[in-house]
């Protein structure tokens, strides 16, 4: 549980040929995707009478479409085989597709661009379910969100070289094509190349039998995804990301001819503004979530999406088409610029809604199905995408402009994250931990290791504030369950995320014995289903910032179920916000330290038949030191 950089990763063979392939693909797919959107929004007329705005959207369904058809048959091929093998047989169909495509360019056949262009979402689709189940399998649980992290920036700098080679090879007269035709095929025989340096990733149920229904297997897909509810809403939140994504991008074409009045160059460049926030919001993640899988910033992800998504609409508001003017034209304008700020921070919160939800879906997800879920979970986002390209042409219809139509969507995107987050409270709770986290307090941890990785245990810690377990809760990567005073427990605010935590509340014997006996029975029931439950022996909060002697309910408990014990200690707190100095908590919002610096340190566990209380005592204790 060692926290070392995310980059680290690059440098190993298990991460880095596979992030080699899949950073390449994405560098092919933008690429030709690119030099096709460029030639339907300006070079229509050569090609087709159809509409550009029609056309745009019909071009993004038919490269989704096939999400829908093969996900599911994908998924099953991903579970059944070895997966290394199955990436360097999807590198190969998409040479062949970039094959196809070169001759629909030289050919300047409408038809079978377009035929190129959904058998590159064939390849996508058969690709999806293997790209994001191996990464368990070569990656363990704490460098989950830095692999996902690297491997979203990775598809987004990709992107951002695709969408510019695109743009320019494209707009090159005589010369252009051809090399869009050359370089998309040998990019794909560079990635087929590589492939073949990916470790072998054994298959997860190899005696499966392929199911090739497509309207069956599909809807075991679902239930497969719904046998964990929070997998499956953190699903339909992904889905709904690729819903608004999408529902932005494809705009971009035509939002930069009609609305900004721009060329090719600044398709191009919003392209890339976007892609870059969401490169630096996926690296950001790993940083703010403590190397660990923290949900907690997909709602800080969402605010921001919708907030910048609004902003966008009055930004604009504010400009009109100037002809058709090149980069440094629109760069020259100050109004262009809260537009490309806008798209980047849209980038960057959706990079911190996105890289959370991908990772808890391979941790929470049963191995043996995993890429049957992200099958599922794939299909949806096809579906969505797909719902999208449908309803930007409806509105179209309508009569909407390109910026009403990104205003509905950044306010559908609040009423859709209400809705999961009311659905899924431990989002927003991990949210309103992080929050506290960050913005009241600056938090330094050591000797987390200790915390076992797998299996039951027991935490005991001081107690110096209001909010111990909170600070506990988001600096330990595994989910803990905390013993506290009653009291404590029904505090507005904090008992809703005691509540969504699973908290267990207790009281003397003297108060409610009923309610003491109540809450051993609990912890007894949540150590032997394997969590991990932390306790304050002192069974008050310090109002001297001295510790008080613990009590021996730590002793009970082990007796009771024998698991290791490990000791904590909380420096800094006292005289802070929520501790009880100089009385009672929160009384001087303004009282110096508000910002402190804190710290938690966590010592080798102690094995159940060495627990004592006074032994415990002395170790969290010398833990804390000096620092109250």
């Amino acid at each position: 549980m060692s926290e070392t950089s995310q980059f680290q990763l690059l440098r190993e063979r298990r991460f880095a040929p596979f992030f080699g392939v899949q950073f390449l693909g994405a560098l092919n797919d933008n690429l030709f995707k690119q030099a096709l959107v460029i030639l339907l929004a300006y070079q229509t007329a050569s090609f087709t009478s159809m509409s550009t705005d029609v056309l745009q959207n019909v071009a993004q369904g038919l490269f989704v479409l096939p999400f829908f058809l093969f996900s599911a048959t994908a998924g099953q091929l991903a579970d059944k085989y070895e997966k290394s093998r199955l990436i360097s047989i999807t590198v190969l169909i998409e040479l062949g597709v970039m094959a196809l495509g070169a001759a629909g360019f030289f050919l300047r056949s409408m038809e079978l661009l377009l035929v190129a262009l959904f058998l590159g979402g064939v390849q996508s689709a058969l690709f999806g379910p293997v790209k994001y189940a191996i990464l368990p399998q070569q990656l363990k649980e704490h460098e989950l969100v830095g692999g996902n992290a690297l491997v979203g920036t990775g598809t987004s700098i990709a992107i951002l070289v695709g969408l510019m080679l695109g743009g320019w090879l494209v707009s090159e007269p005589g010369w252009g094509i051809t090399a869009v035709a050359a370089g998309t095929f040998g990019i794909s025989a560079t990635g087929l190349l590589l492939s073949c340096f990916i470790p072998p990733a054994p298959p997860a149920d190899p005696g499966l039998r392929i199911n090739w229904n497509l309207i069956t297997e599909t809807w075991r897909n679902f239930r497969f995804m719904r046998r964990n509810r929070t997998v499956f809403l953190s699903v339909l939140g992904i889905s709904w990301f690729w819903f608004f994504g999408a529902m932005f991008v494809t705009q971009f074409p035509n939002l930069s001819k009609n609305v900004l009045g721009g060329n090719e160059q600044v398709v191009t460049a919003l392209l890339v503004v976007f892609s870059v926030g969401i490169g630096i919001g996926s690296l950001l993640c790993e940083r703010l979530s403590g190397h660990k899988v923290e949900i907690g910033l997909v709602p800080f992800g969402s605010i921001g999406i919708t907030l910048f998504g609004i902003d966008l609409y009055f930004a604009l508001g504010q400009q009109g088409p100037h002809g058709t003017a090149g980069l440094g034209a629109f760069l020259s304008e100050a109004g262009n610029w809260r537009v490309l700020a806008d798209l980047l921070l849209i980038g960057v919160f959706g990079g911190f809604y996105i890289v959370p939800l991908n990772a808890l879906i391979q941790i929470r997800s049963d191995a043996s199905h995993r890429s049957r879920v992200i099958a599922g979970n794939n299909i949806l986002n096809a579906l969505f995408m797909v719902a999208a390209a449908l309803l930007a042409i409806l509105l179209f219809q309508l009569g909407f402009t390109i910026p009403q139509l990104l205003l509905a969507t950044a306010l559908l995107n609040a009423g859709v994250a209400i809705y999961i987050y009311t659905l899924v409270p431990e989002f927003l709770m991990r949210f309103l931990v992080w929050l506290l986290i960050h913005t009241v307090y600056r938090l330094d941890k050591s000797g987390l290791e200790h915390i076992p990785e797998v299996g039951p245990a027991v935490i005991v810690c001081n107690h110096v504030s209001l909010v111990d377990a909170l600070i506990i809760a988001a600096a330990c990567r595994r989910p803990i369950r905390f013993v506290m005073h009653h009291r404590i427990y029904r505090i507005p605010v904090l008992n809703f995320i005691f509540r969504t935590g699973r908290a267990i509340p207790v009281a003397s014997a003297k108060e409610d014995p009923e309610l003491l006996e109540r809450a051993f029975d609990e912890v007894a029931r949540a150590l032997d289903a394997g969590d991990v439950v932390c306790i304050f022996p002192e069974g008050r909060i310090t109002d001297t910032g001295e510790m008080y002697p613990f009590r021996r309910g730590i002793s009970r408990i082990v007796e009771r179920t024998p698991v290791a014990v490990v000791p904590m200690a909380l420096r800094g707190l006292w005289g802070s916000l929520f501790s009880r100095k100089p009385g009672r908590a929160m009384t001087l919002l303004l009282r110096p330290g508000i910002f402190p610096a804190i710290s938690l340190v966590a010592g080798a566990p102690v094995p159940a038949g060495l627990v004592r209380p006074e032994g415990l005592q002395a170790q969290v204790l010398a833990l804390r030191g000096d620092r109250l």
